[in-house]
């Protein structure tokens, strides 16, 4: 097995290295596998001939920790992990967790919150002239001034409040590879200004010509429009060809982002799924019950990165990006083939699959020259007519991985764009991703049934959903299995009033769906639909927006998702009377809950009216910070 980076220094001693290139320290767990990107940037900074020492979820609490390896010759490296650590740490409902499936035995409380600002401030504690370059999920989302729930208020860009000196937002391969190579050089990280996907601070007199310029941090911190503004400029601008460098002012210092990174090539993608990643967690963790999140991508496949799918609920279009990146079919099977390898492979590989699974086209073939359309969407609230929907090479890549030997099935879990299948005229790969890749239940994502809220949320209308799951339930039931669909919904997301919940729940009811977990909608920094949570304003059209925020709506729209619940009665009954319609109450065939009269004297407990044709009556929606789509 390929050894892990050093840990400890007397591993790093054994390396033959007294002081380390670049030291990385990580929220996460160290688990070297390439779903993480933790993994992923020390592998390439290795490869590239530099030595990295990783320090995972030191003790924050003193200094002694960041100071294992001394100061590197570079630079420390700073991320909060794979996701958010505020999202690691507290639910919609700003609830405590009481797990982490990214630390060792899922323990929960083994990173800070806020954990980069509180890394590099305990580096600089410890090394007041360290280089410090930031980067990573909790970096990149909040390289602008950006509206934290947690807080409710707006917060400057993570670069003046960490301390660091460089931010590399997005994906990272061709940032920290420039970034490592000046600092080889002897360029100090506060002169290196001209890297694409890095933001970094300077004196005003020094801001680039030409820039698109945002509110300053003081104007949007008290102006809702100016916010809504600043985060329209800032989407419109996250283009690799069409991206100009943006600013914003904090202070007396100016925050300058440069035009994303150029997305890597085939090529360079593949060389990154090459480089000699162990797989698996550090074997530290063992006694402590090993990292649980590896389980779920151990025997799973990437083939590709970004999404134009370009939901408003998401951060994937302003970290990832819109463009679609794909690894070659060799690259793919080459790893299906290490994964057959591995000594607990039990011959199913889980997901061959990434941001959205079926995505391997551009969208059109414009943005290879004019850039993706700003503000626009590409499927919604219909497929745009320039739209490339093409699942040839797809299809062929898991027909051959059906193939090969020790393989039994191969399964699709990551998100299905079940509009982009409705909109291939080819039915073929419907067809036998029904018939070969469902594991008995597929997870889709409509996320709602009333058309204004899912206008809001950037999604399909409910017609598209409805003609997939009609389609889907007709070839189960032509190749006699029984599978299901499991929808994703969301609760309490901008535009949603208590009518529009009821629409949902009476969706659910029609359906005969019983979602044991929901998801509230959770404002995670950046996304424009956090935007619309903090500013009751449509960034793109600067209307209005209804907004549930008050705790007792937010409960009575996510109650609404489980009526059925004996527990959530009282608080549907309320639900129903102030959304007008207690035509819903009662003990006939289509209410929803029996009134108090009639529960009191032993009546009906209003379970949901049988109807034709829907899902699975156990169909579960864990709530969870969904790791590429919804973080």
């Amino acid at each position: 097995m390929t050894a892990f980076l050093p840990v400890t220094r007397r591993e790093l001693l054994e390396t033959g290295v007294e002081q380390p290139d670049f030291v990385y320290i990580t929220g996460d767990a160290y688990v070297d596998h390439p779903s993480f990107g933790a993994a992923i940037i020390t592998r390439i900074l290795q490869s590239l001939g530099y030595s990295v020492a990783v320090i995972a979820q030191p003790n924050w609490h003193t200094t002694q920790d960041f100071m294992r390896f001394g100061c590197p010759r570079l630079a420390f490296l700073v991320t909060g992990g794979n996701i958010d650590s505020m999202v690691a740490h507290y639910t919609s409902a700003k609830r405590k967790r009481n797990s982490d499936l990214y630390s060792p035995g899922g323990k929960a409380g083994l990173r800070p919150d806020r954990a980069v600002i509180t890394y590099c401030r305990k580096i600089r504690e410890a090394y007041p002239d360290a280089a410090i370059a930031i980067g990573g999920l909790e970096a990149s989302l909040r390289r602008f001034a950006h509206y934290d729930y947690w807080d409710d208020c707006v917060r400057p860009s993570i670069l003046v409040d960490s301390g660091a000196d460089l931010l590399m937002y997005g994906m990272g391969e061709h940032q920290i590879t420039e970034l490592a190579q000046q600092l080889a050089e002897g360029i100090p990280i506060s002169s290196i200004t001209g890297i694409r996907g890095t933001c970094y601070l300077t004196d005003p007199v020094n801001t680039p010509w030409g820039a698109v310029q945002c509110p300053d941090f003081a104007q949007v911190s008290r102006d809702r429009r100016a916010y809504a503004k600043a985060t329209r400029q800032q989407y419109d601008q996250q283009d690799e060809i069409s991206g100009k460098v943006v600013i914003q002012r904090h202070g007396d210092k100016m925050l300058v982002q440069n035009p994303p990174a150029l997305s890597l090539t085939q090529e360079e993608l593949d060389a990154v799924y090459r480089l000699p990643y162990t797989r698996c967690a550090h074997p530290m963790y063992d006694k402590q019950g090993g990292v649980p999140s590896i389980e779920e991508v151990q025997f799973s496949i990437a083939h590709n990165r970004g999404c134009f799918g370009y939901c408003n609920f998401c951060s994937i279009a302003l970290h990832q990006g819109r463009r679609i990146t794909c690894r070659s079919e060799e690259s793919i099977l080459e790893e299906a083939k290490k994964i057959i390898a591995m000594p607990n492979f039990k011959g199913y590989i889980h997901d061959v699959g990434g941001p959205t699974a079926n995505f391997r086209l551009p969208s059109c073939k414009k943005q290879a020259t004019h850039g993706m359309c700003p503000g626009k969407k590409c499927l919604a609230p219909e497929p745009c007519k320039a739209l490339q929907v093409d699942h040839t090479e797809y299809l062929s890549i898991l027909r051959k991985l059906r193939a090969l030997p020790g393989v039994k099935r191969v399964f699709i879990r990551s998100g299905i764009r079940f509009d982009y299948v409705m909109a291939d005229k080819d039915d073929t790969f419907f067809k036998e991703l029904v018939s070969e890749h469902v594991s008995g239940q597929l997870k889709v994502a409509p996320e709602h049934v009333s058309n204004v809220v899912l206008d809001k949320m950037g999604k399909p209308h409910i017609e598209c959903y409805e003609a997939f799951q009609k389609r889907f339930y007709e070839i189960t039931k032509s190749i006699g299995k029984k599978q299901y669909l499991v929808p994703y919904l969301m609760s309490s997301h901008p535009g949603s009033t208590l009518a529009e919940a009821v629409k949902l729940s009476l969706f659910l009811r029609d359906h005969h769906m019983h979602p044991e977990q929901v998801q509230d909608f959770y404002p995670t920094p950046g996304t424009i639909s956090t935007c619309m949570y903090y500013t009751e304003l449509d960034p793109y059209t600067m209307e209005p927006v209804y907004v549930p925020k008050t705790p007792q709506e937010k409960a009575m729209q996510r109650a609404l998702l489980q009526y059925y619940l004996p527990q959530n009665r009282q608080i549907v009954l309320s639900a129903l009377r102030q959304a007008g319609r207690q035509d819903l109450i009662g003990t006939r065939p289509g209410c929803l809950v029996a009134p108090d009269a009639s529960a009191q004297r032993g009546g009906k407990s209003g379970k949901p009216h049988s109807s034709k044709g829907g899902a699975s009556p156990r169909n579960t929606k864990k709530s969870t910070s969904k790791k590429s789509r919804r973080s």
